[in-house]
């Protein structure tokens, strides 16, 4: 036994020298054979004398090491509490409210401004698009456009729509 740790404490140097190779890190490569003389002494009824101490430690540490890493390789990657960004998210309740909101004061709208207002705003097409899609002269969509833009805009701010215009015969 006391030839055993004799022999066991002559090999540290290489064990550190081995540990820091495959590590690149002092701390880690520290660990590792620390965790292999642990090992080390746990099954020192394994090794066969006279057999080589120093290619059995070996054995022990890359294997110890090969583990490790097979176990680093299935966690999630770890970061540093300084280096993580932040997490948090801002509260979805004001947005949701917000887009009820439109989605109410658009179905106010008439049809015809409606349409109108959801080729152009939401699918992105042009006035000529829109017109072709619709069958109507390019002015009668930029009017209802206008129209519709106004009284979401009204509906949005709480105000109550203006009456319509009536519509005077000129003779």
């Amino acid at each position: 036994m006391p030839d055993f740790t004799a022999r066991l404490e002559a090999e540290i140097p290489a064990l550190r020298r081995y540990a820091r190779a495959l590590l690149r890190d002092r701390d880690r490569a520290d660990d590792l054979v620390q965790d292999c003389l642990e090992r080390a002494i746990v099954k020192r009824g394994t090794w066969r004398r006279p057999g080589n101490l120093r290619a059995w430690l070996f054995t022990i540490m890359h294997n110890l090491h090969a583990n490790q890493m097979r176990s680093l390789s299935r966690q999630p990657a770890s970061v540093s509490l300084d280096q993580a960004p932040e997490q948090s998210t801002s509260a979805r309740q004001v947005e949701t409210v917000a887009a009820n909101e439109v989605l109410s004061a658009l179905a106010q709208l008439d049809e015809t401004q409606r349409e109108v207002l959801v080729l152009v705003a939401v699918e992105q097409l042009r006035y000529r698009e829109v017109a072709a899609v619709l069958d109507l002269p390019l002015g009668t969509v930029m009017s209802r456009l206008g129209r519709a833009r106004e009284r979401l805009r009204q509906a949005m701010n709480g105000d109550a729509p203006e009456p319509k215009a009536s519509l005077r015969r000129v003779k």
